[in-house]
C-alpha cells in the first residue's frame, strides 16, 4: 500500500476542493500522515467523534493556517481519510479537532476546541532543543510529514541467539552528555554520540544495546526546581509519540527527516555486530489522569485508548496516572502497528516492556490469563525474530516474575534473581540454594518445557536502583536531591555499605567493597540467561546514593567518564568475564555431555558433589560439564562463591585424565591481563582455599598446556 501511494503521480477523480485546497477521499488502511507526489495522505479513526478537522500551522505558529474539516463522504465507518494536493511537506505542521460526545460517567470527553496530536506521527514538533520550555502554554504538540529516503544499504542484522546477550542498558543523554565523555561538544547526550562510543563498546564486549525510552517525550513536563537545580522528566517513560524518535536526541534537527541520526546509529551497531533493544512505555501516556493534558487519545476515544474505572475515572495501575487499554482491539493494532514500524523502518531487533503486567489486564483491570496482545506479538511474522522482554510486574501490585502469561516468545526481566543475588552476595544466610537456583537459569520460574530456554534476563543492576558501585557504598538511598523528603525510591534495596556511608578513605572498606562489586560482575557472567548491566558499572559509575534518579539531568545520571581511568582495574575484570562467558559455551547452554559423563551442571557446597545446605551455608560451587563450542574437547568450568567473613576450603571434583584445574580468577586479587592467579590462590591437595567474600572461578586445562604456563 505503501508504494502505491508513493506512486500517486496525477490527483484521482473525483477532486473537491475545501477551502482553497484540492482534496479527494484518501487510503484508509494508511495511518497518519503519508507523503504522495503531488500532496499528502491524511488518516485518522474515532470511534465515537461526530465530526474531524485537518489543521495545517506554520512552523513556529500557534494559530492554524488552514482548517480543513473532512467531509462525512469521506469518512467510511470510523475511519476518517483525504488526500490534500499540492502542499510542500517541508512548510507545514498538522492536528486534528475532534466533536462528538461529552458524558465523563461514560469516558467521552470531546472537545472541538482542542489540538489533537496524531496517535500515528512519524515526527513531533516543538521538542528538538532539550530543556527548553514551549511558547505555548496549551496545544502545544503538532506533527511533521516525514519524507523516509534513508539507504539502509545490505546490512543485516545480527540476529544473535538468546543465550548469547550481553546487553548493556543505557540512557541516550547520560551516557554522553558530561564532558568526560570525550565526544564533539554538538553531539554529546545524543544518538551521534553514542556513534562515537561504538569503539569503546566494542571493547567492553557487548553485543547489546537496550535503549531507555526514546519515543518522543517531554523532559519539560512537570519542570520543578529543587535547592535550585531544575529537574526534569529525565528518564523520559511518559511517551507524548509512539512513532516518533525524542528528537531532542539528536545532534542536528532533522525537520522533516525525523529518525535519520537513529538509523545512522543502529546501522552502524549492527554493522560492529551488536543489537539494538529499546526500552517501551504501552502501560501509560503523558495525558495522565483528570488533572493532565488532553492531546491525544484522551480527545479522539478516551473511553477505549485508557482503562477506566466504571464512574469514568483513571485505572492507575502505572502509577503515572493512567493505565493504557492494551487489550481492547483498538489499542491492541495501534501497539502492533508501532512495533512493526520500529522493526520496519528502523531495524530494531528488540524491545523490553515497562510494566508489562498491565499489558495482561482486561478492560476492568483484571490480569486476564491469555492476553491478546502478549499472544499477537508473540506471534506476529514481522515481529518474528525480535527479541520480547517483559517487565512482568506494575505499580498496582501485579507481580508474575515466572507466571508472566506468555509463550515461548515471550522473555523476561529476572527480578528474583536480582534480589536473591543480591541478597546471598552481601552474606545474608539461608540464601545459598536460591542463589544456586538462580545461577543455574531459575528452572523453577521458567520450566524449559513450557517457557523455552530463553525466558531469564539476569541482572543485578538497572537504570531503577542503585548503580554497582553504590550497591555496596550505601545502606539506606539518599534521594533528598528529588524533592520528595527522601519518600521516593524503593526501601528494599538489598544493598551493604560494607561498614561506612558513602564515600570513605579507608581501605580495609574499599578493598571489600571492590571485591563484593566482581563478585557480583563475575557471578552474572556466570550464570544462564541473557546478562544485563547498567552502562557505566564497569567503571564505577555512582549516582552518589540516589536510587531513582529520574529526574536528575545532571552529574548524578550523567556517567562519569573521568572514572573509567580511576577504576580501570574494574573495567579490565569486566572486559574480562565477558571474555571468558563467551569463550565458554557451557556457561551460557547445555552442550554435547562431556567424555567422561558428568552433568550439565553440578553442585559442590565446599566438597565435590556437596549438594547439602543449610542457613549458614555461604560458599557454594557451580560447575558446567560439557563440550567446547566447536564439541572437539571436554570443558569444565568451577565457580567457587565465599561469602562468609573468612577463609573457606574448596575440594575439586576430578577431572578426566589429561585434564587439570586453572585458577582464572580470584576476586581478592587485583586483576590484571598478566595476573597469574595459579601462582596468588592458595592450593593444597585438590583443595582450592577461597578468600573472605570472595569468589574463584577454574577452568579446565590440559595438563600439557598447564605445565608450559606453569
Amino acid at each position: 500500500m505503501k508504494n502505491l501511494i508513493a506512486n500517486v503521480k496525477e490527483p484521482l477523480l473525483p477532486i473537491h476542493e475545501i477551502n482553497g485546497y484540492k482534496v479527494r477521499p484518501g487510503f484508509y488502511l494508511i495511518n497518519g500522515a503519508t507523503a504522495i507526489q503531488n500532496g499528502v495522505n491524511f488518516t485518522i479513526h474515532s470511534f465515537s467523534a461526530t465530526s474531524c478537522e485537518l489543521l495545517l500551522f506554520r512552523r513556529d505558529e500557534t494559530e492554524p493556517f488552514a482548517i480543513l474539516p473532512f467531509p462525512e463522504s469521506y469518512r467510511v465507518g470510523n475511519t476518517f481519510s483525504m488526500i490534500v494536493f499540492d502542499i510542500d511537506i517541508t512548510e507545514f505542521e498538522y492536528a486534528y479537532r475532534m466533536d462528538g460526545p461529552y458524558d465523563t460517567r461514560q469516558g467521552l470527553i470531546f472537545n472541538k476546541e482542542a489540538y489533537l496530536l496524531d496517535p500515528y506521527a512519524r515526527a513531533v514538533t516543538g521538542q528538538a532543543e532539550w530543556g527548553v520550555k514551549r511558547k505555548q502554554k496549551k496545544n502545544v504538540y503538532r506533527a511533521r510529514v516525514v519524507d523516509d529516503t534513508f539507504d539502509w544499504g545490505d546490512c543485516s542484522q545480527p540476529h544473535l541467539r538468546f543465550r548469547d546477550l550481553i546487553i548493556y542498558e543505557l540512557h541516550v543523554r547520560g551516557f554522553t552528555y558530561d564532558k568526560s565523555s570525550g565526544v564533539k561538544d554538538n553531539r554529546r547526550g545524543t544518538f551521534a554520540g553514542i556513534r562515537e562510543k561504538i569503539p569503546y563498546l566494542k571493547k567492553l564486549g557487548v553485543n547489546a544495546v537496550e535503549l531507555m525510552p526514546i519515543f518522543e517525550f517531554d523532559e519539560m513536563e512537570d519542570v520543578r526546581v529543587v535547592d535550585g537545580t531544575t529537574l526534569y522528566n529525565y528518564w523520559g517513560y511518559n511517551t507524548v509519540g509512539f512513532f516518533a524518535p525524542n528528537t531532542g536526541y539528536t545532534s542536528e534537527r532533522e525537520h522533516n527527516h525525523e529518525g535519520r541520526e537513529l538509523k545512522e546509529l543502529i546501522r552502524e551497531l549492527h554493522e560492529n555486530g551488536i543489537e539494538v533493544i529499546l526500552d517501551v512505555v504501552f502501560n501509560h501516556t503523558a495525558e495522565g489522569d483528570e488533572r493532565g493534558p488532553v492531546f491525544s487519545f484522551k480527545g479522539i476515544d478516551n473511553n477505549i485508548y485508557y482503562l477506566l474505572t466504571p464512574d469514568g475515572h483513571y485505572y492507575n495501575f502505572s502509577g503515572c496516572g493512567n493505565s493504557l487499554n492494551c487489550n481492547h482491539p483498538i489499542v491492541h493494532q495501534f501497539i502492533l502497528d508501532c512495533l512493526r514500524h520500529w522493526v520496519i523502518d528502523f531495524r530494531i531487533d528488540g524491545f523490553r516492556f515497562d510494566l508489562a503486567a498491565i499489558m495482561g489486564r482486561n478492560e476492568d483491570g483484571s490480569p486476564m490469563q491469555n492476553p491478546p496482545i502478549l499472544e499477537a506479538l508473540a506471534f506476529d511474522p514481522i515481529l518474528g525474530k525480535v527479541k520480547l522482554i517483559a517487565e512482568a510486574w506494575d505499580a498496582g501490585g501485579l507481580y508474575q516474575v515466572g507466571s508472566f502469561p506468555a509463550w515461548k516468545r515471550w522473555a523476561e526481566w529476572n527480578g528474583k534473581y536480582r534480589d536473591d543475588l543480591r541478597c546471598f552476595l552481601k552474606g545474608d544466610g539461608g540464601m545459598a540454594k536460591n542463589a544456586i537456583t538462580r545461577i543455574t537459569g531459575s528452572r523453577d520460574l521458567y520450566n524449559p518445557d513450557h517457557r523455552g530456554n530463553n525466558a531469564s534476563v539476569n541482572f543485578i543492576t538497572c537504570h531503577d536502583g542503585f548503580t554497582l558501585y553504590d550497591l555496596y557504598a550505601y545502606n539506606e538511598k539518599h534521594n533528598e536531591k528529588n524533592g520528595w523528603n527522601n519518600t521516593d525510591g524503593d526501601n528494599s534495596n538489598n544493598c551493604w555499605n560494607c561498614g561506612i556511608e558513602g564515600e570513605t578513605d579507608d581501605e580495609t572498606v574499599l578493598s571489600l567493597r571492590k571485591r563484593l562489586r566482581k563478585n557480583a560482575f563475575a557471578t552474572l557472567m556466570c550464570s544462564r540467561g541473557a546478562a544485563m548491566f547498567l552502562a557505566g558499572d564497569e567503571f564505577c559509575n555512582t549516582q552518589f546514593g540516589n536510587n531513582n534518579a529520574y529526574c536528575q539531568d545532571n552529574i548524578t545520571s550523567w556517567l562519569d567518564w573521568s572514572r573509567l581511568e580511576q577504576y580501570r582495574d574494574m573495567f579490565d575484570f569486566c572486559r574480562f568475564m565477558i571474555k571468558f562467558r563467551m569463550t565458554h559455551n557451557v556457561i551460557r547452554r547445555k552442550t554435547k555431555q562431556s567424555t567422561c559423563g558428568y552433568p550439565d551442571i553440578s553442585v559442590h557446597n565446599g566438597s565435590a558433589w556437596n549438594e547439602t545446605f543449610n542457613h549458614d551455608t555461604r560458599l557454594i560451587g557451580i560447575m558446567y560439564s560439557g563440550r567446547t563450542t566447536d564439541d572437539t574437547e571436554d570443558d569444565f568450568i568451577l565457580i567457587c562463591i565465599n561469602t562468609f567473613w573468612e577463609n573457606q576450603n574448596m575440594s575439586l571434583p576430578g577431572l578426566p585424565q589429561g585434564f587439570t584445574w586453572n585458577v582464572a580468577v580470584d576476586t581478592w586479587f587485583d586483576h590484571g591481563e598478566d595476573t597469574d592467579y595459579n601462582k596468588l590462590t592458595e592450593r593444597y591437595d585438590n583443595t582450592v582455599v577461597v578468600k573472605p567474600r570472595s569468589l574463584v572461578i577454574l577452568n579446565s586445562v590440559r595438563n600439557d598446556t598447564a605445565a608450559r604456563e606453569g
